[in-house]
């Protein structure tokens, strides 16, 4: 794999964004999430991102929290000079059979 592709992961669902990066031969990157008290985020890199391509991948189910949080990381992101970001957000669908 190019060494210039960072893979980080919100708070959303970690253990998916560890079996995709796990899948493609990368560790997940350094990525500094806390919350508040007040409710306010913040995020910090904690590795240089400097012209790396960035993916982050982060489910934007219930709570609304994890857009709010996608969002910010991409702006840290782009903040900390990454070549491209790339939002990987996972949809799941609950199937149910009805009689």
């Amino acid at each position: 794999m190019d060494k210039k592709l960072k893979i980080f992961s919100g708070r959303s669902n970690p253990v998916l964004a560890e079996k995709i990066a796990n899948s493609l031969g990368q560790d997940l990157g350094a990525l500094a999430i806390k919350t508040f008290s007040d409710g306010e985020l913040w995020i910090k890199f904690e590795e240089n991102i400097r012209g790396t391509d960035v993916f982050i991948i982060q489910p934007t189910n219930s709570p609304g929290d994890n857009i709010i949080e996608l969002v910010l990381t991409i702006d840290a992101a782009v903040r900390a000079s990454a070549n491209t970001v790339t939002a990987v957000i996972p949809i799941f669908w609950i199937w149910s059979s009805r009689s």
